[in-house]
């Protein structure tokens, strides 16, 4: 991006030269840019023409790194003790090694979500955990999207999901097949609402008393008030002649 954006007239790779050197410390890579042509012809760019700006990219700890070595080792009035020099070698190491982590958990990560989507797509729900990115995608396809819904929110409904026994999102297909979530809903909440709420409908409706008992609302033994909630959409759904199941996901080993 700094390349793209940047006219660059240095650029000092930190990271490479101590790994040729095979030792460990400050990493980092500096540039050295000012802007580039197409933004100094305009106006509100041309009092910043012929200025030179210094850019340092490293990570969090890269820089928690420098910020620390650079408050004592540079700015000790004296050589600072060999023990401590041998502490912040170790230290540089060890951050090295996070930093690695952090990075592969990432890669795993994305790679994870992408293919749970595509087990998602492809129908094949028993094989994807119960995780809140998994849910949006099989609920976006399941029920149809809902841009308003915030990332808490699947978080918080997965995390329900994994309490009260689902262990995939095959399980979770399963307690609510053929439910006709738009009706339902308008039974029990008297409107179409969005994707989770008609969701939670869904969900108490095949699963009856199951749904209440595991819930962490109702077990947390503060949760009277949602018990009269699902309740009361029970009695309206029965009135309009919807059974009210009994589904409990089975454990899988």
């Amino acid at each position: 991006m700094i390349q793209e954006e940047f006219e660059v007239i240095e650029r000092v790779d930190h990271t490479a030269s101590a790994q040729r050197e095979q030792r460990l410390g400050y990493l980092s890579v500096h540039y050295l840019v000012r802007l580039g042509g197409n933004r100094r012809k305009l106006s509100e760019y041309k009092k910043f023409d012929g200025l030179i700006a210094e850019i340092q990219v490293r990570t969090v700890l890269q820089h928690a790194w420098a910020e620390i070595e650079h408050d004592i080792r540079y700015k000790s009035a004296s050589t600072i003790p060999e023990t401590i020099s041998r502490r912040f070698m170790t230290l540089a190491g060890l951050l090295e090694i996070a930093d690695r982590e952090f990075e592969a958990i990432q890669t795993e990560d994305a790679s994870l979500r992408a293919n749970a989507r595509t087990l998602i797509a492809e129908g094949r729900l028993a094989e994807v955990e119960v995780t809140p990115d998994a849910l949006r995608s099989y609920l976006d396809v399941r029920l149809g999207p809902d841009d308003r819904i915030s990332d808490w929110s699947y978080d918080w409904t997965a995390k329900m999901l994994r309490g009260i026994g689902f262990q995939n999102l095959g399980q979770v297909n399963e307690c609510i097949s053929g439910l006709d979530d738009d009706k339902l809903s308008r039974f029990a909440l008297g409107s179409r609402s969005g994707q989770l709420s008609r969701f939670e409908v869904i969900l108490a409706v095949s699963m009856g008393e199951n749904y209440l008992q595991s819930h962490p609302w109702v077990m947390s033994g503060t949760g009277d008030w949602y018990r009269r909630i699902v309740q009361a959409w029970w009695e309206r759904l029965r009135f309009a002649g919807v059974s009210i199941g009994s589904y409990q996901p089975k454990k899988v080993e």
